[in-house]
C-alpha cells in the first residue's frame, strides 16, 4: 500500500477531531455512544477509502481507551463501520452506499462483534444483540450529521475540490 501524505494527515486530523470531541457522548444502555466517531468514519470512508478509514477508527478507539474516555467496545463498531463505508463508496461511488455501510457496519455487524469482546475480554454478561440497538442509534445520529455536512460540501463545490486535493480519493 502506497502511503499518501495528504491522506495520512487527513486521517490524523479526523482522529484528533474524534478524540477531542469524545466528551460529546450519549449514554445508551451499557455503552457510551459517540456520534462524532461515526461522522468522522463517513468522512474518512468517502474521502480516504477503507484502509485509511479503518486506521483512523482504530487510532481513535486506541487513544480514547488510553485516555479512559472509551471502552473496548469502540474497536469493533467503529472499525467495521469505517471499512464498510469506505468499501461501498469505493465500489459504487454513491454516498447513499457509504451511509448504509456505516450504519450497517457499525450498528449491526459491529454491535454483534461486541458480544465476544464484552464476554471474553471485559468479563460482562451480554446477549448477542445487546449492543445492536445502542450502536444503531449512535451511528444513525452520526451518519445523519455526516449527511448534512457532505451535502453542504457537495452543493458548495467543495466536495470535488477536496477530492482533488486528496488525489481522487472521492468521486
Amino acid at each position: 500500500m502506497k502511503c499518501n501524505t495528504k491522506k495520512l494527515l487527513t486521517a490524523a486530523m479526523l482522529t484528533a477531531l474524534s478524540v477531542s470531541l469524545s466528551s460529546f457522548a450519549i449514554p445508551i444502555g451499557a455503552s457510551k455512544c459517540f456520534p462524532i466517531q461515526h461522522l468522522c468514519n463517513v468522512i474518512a470512508g468517502v474521502f480516504l477509502g477503507p484502509g485509511y478509514g479503518v486506521a483512523m477508527a482504530f487510532c481513535t478507539s486506541f487513544i480514547r481507551n488510553l485516555l479512559g474516555t472509551g471502552s473496548l467496545l469502540a474497536f469493533p463498531g467503529s472499525m467495521v463501520g469505517a471499512f464498510l463505508c469506505g468499501l461501498l463508496y469505493q465500489r459504487t461511488g454513491r454516498l447513499a452506499a457509504a451511509y448504509f455501510g456505516e450504519v450497517f457496519g457499525t450498528g449491526i455487524l459491529g454491535g454483534m462483534l461486541c458480544y465476544p469482546v464484552a464476554t471474553l475480554l471485559m468479563g460482562q454478561e451480554a446477549a448477542l444483540f445487546a449492543y445492536v440497538l445502542p450502536f444503531l442509534m449512535s451511528t444513525a445520529c452520526g451518519t445523519l450529521m455526516a449527511f448534512v455536512l457532505v451535502s453542504a460540501l457537495y452543493k458548495s463545490g467543495a466536495m470535488s475540490y477536496l477530492a482533488g486535493m486528496l488525489k481522487g480519493a472521492a468521486r
